[in-house]
């Protein structure tokens, strides 16, 4: 059974045990919450100018489409103001800032009607986070940038938390990831090459649940939950925002959700920032997660970030460092 929690107030010690029995967490928007809700909506509807971003795929080719996202998507998740504002959000539903470590937020896009869905614009089939060298502690935060409906959300297979699947796992290092695989995710517009763990079994994806939060809700979950896109039939893009945590007690100590089918190697925990001054987490608390030694330009992503020009970009945002 999965227990939906809406609006908890209950001490985050207590929350994480809960994510990591498989339960999942569900909050209204928060000031923070709509502060960076309405931050990425000003980049993406400067970015996609003069269309409107949800039904841009009608108007434009592919291959533009897949420019601005190429060049939106990292400005997005590695500008300062991104960062501070899930810092606020994290301090605001109870985390302790000086244990809690998060990753940069991701802006996703799901586009309609297969018009993309390979490379930047992925549409992930069923997959654990786990599957792609993340802890077992790992908690997992999504938000829709706009409101969703049911045939454009994310989707959750509780059946499968505590039960294994055959999966492609076993072939994923992230450290060869970093290497070869997150720098060419625009190149790939027809068919996506990559390895992305997948099932390797047949899956049965209902029952199924589908959590329609509105723009600047929050879903709270592990990343030992089966969970994927849902088909996108609605008529318009859906954007959405993630970032994961981890708490720096749940990683030393090798707490969290059970480990049921993942044999991937590499750990994605070196990206990870502290709440309060954005430090990594100590070596020693990471290296016990390496299988195998790699160069040290593999362990953590290094982006090449392409700015916006001034003219796509509100003027406050254009003058702030990348």
């Amino acid at each position: 059974m999965t227990n939906i929690f809406v609006d908890a107030t209950v001490p985050d010690d207590d929350r994480r045990q809960k994510l990591y029995e498989g339960a999942l967490f569900l909050y209204s928007p928060t000031p923070s919450l709509q502060s960076l809700v309405a931050f990425t909506r000003q980049l993406i509807e400067e970015a996609f100018h003069p269309f409107d971003p949800r039904t841009a795929q009608f108007e434009l080719p592919v291959e533009r489409y897949v420019d601005i996202l190429a060049k939106l998507k990292p400005f997005f998740i590695h500008h300062p103001r991104s960062k501070e504002l899930v810092r606020a959000t994290l301090r605001e539903l109870g985390c302790d800032p000086e244990l809690t470590y998060f990753d940069v937020p991701r802006l996703r896009s799901a586009t309609s009607n297969d018009y993309l869905t390979t490379g930047i614009a992925f549409a992930f089939h069923p997959h654990r986070d786990t599957w792609y060298s993340a802890p077992p502690c790992q908690l997992n935060w999504w938000l829709p940038v706009y409101d969703i409906a049911p045939d454009n959300g994310l989707a959750f297979h509780p059946r499968y938390f505590d039960e294994a699947i055959k999966n492609g796992s076993r072939n994923y290092d992230y450290y060869e990831w970093n290497r070869t695989s997150r720098a060419t995710a625009a190149q790939h517009i027809k068919t996506d090459t990559r390895v992305q763990p997948k099932p390797e079994q047949e899956i049965e994806l209902d029952p199924q649940i589908r959590v329609i939060a509105p723009s600047g809700g929050v879903t709270i979950f592990s990343g030992a939950h089966l969970h994927s896109s849902v088909p996108n039939t609605s008529g318009v893009t859906r954007f959405s925002i993630d970032f994961r945590t981890v708490h720096v007690a749940d990683v030393s100590a090798r707490r969290g959700a059970a480990n049921v089918d993942s044999e991937s190697t590499g750990t994605n925990l070196r990206d990870f920032l502290r709440v309060t001054d954005l430090a990594r987490l100590p070596e020693e608390v990471v290296a016990p997660y390496d299988q195998a030694e790699a160069p040290p330009e593999h362990l953590i992503y290094q982006p090449t970030i392409v700015p916006l020009s001034a003219a796509d970009l509100p003027a406050d945002a254009a003058r702030a460092p990348v």
